[in-house]
């Protein structure tokens, strides 16, 4: 149960708990494959790309570009209720393309949000969890 006005943190679990714990860190962690060597995400028991079951947390730049959004206007959960409108955000992130995260976009007024922004990590404390958050970069390098 959260504590009045306090906004819900997801929970760890065996698959995900990497993924928090660099979030706790100020680190953006994704899966890679030790098989294909592709990365991966959202966190999952297997390999996205071929199946295999050898996956291990890799730390990445934590830049890249809005790949979609959409804008939340109306608060589902009163704890939201002062946020709104706010940006929800798939990322795609500059070490692969197609691996995105879905995260808020934050410091940003909603009228200037577009497809192909550049954004880059950020990490917002919520009580005991930490989350990972993007915001607008002006000049977020691009990995090659």
């Amino acid at each position: 149960m959260n504590p009045a006005g306090a906004k819900p943190a997801p929970a760890a679990d065996g698959i995900t708990a990497f993924y928090w714990h660099g979030a706790e860190q100020q680190q953006l962690l994704v899966l890679r494959c030790t098989a294909c060597k592709l990365l991966s995400h959202p966190p999952d028991a297997a390999c996205a790309w071929c199946g295999s079951l050898e996956l291990a947390p890799e730390p990445v730049s934590g830049h890249g570009s809005v790949y979609s959004f959409t804008i939340v206007r109306q608060a589902f959960d009163e704890s939201f209720a002062n946020d709104v409108p706010y940006v929800i955000a798939l990322v795609e992130l500059d070490e692969q393309a197609g691996l995105v995260v879905l995260a808020n976009l934050i410091d940003v007024p909603v009228s200037e949000i577009d497809i192909g922004a550049r954004v880059e990590v950020t990490f917002e404390d919520r009580g005991d969890h930490t989350l990972p958050q993007f915001r607008l970069a002006d000049s977020a390098p691009v990995s090659q």
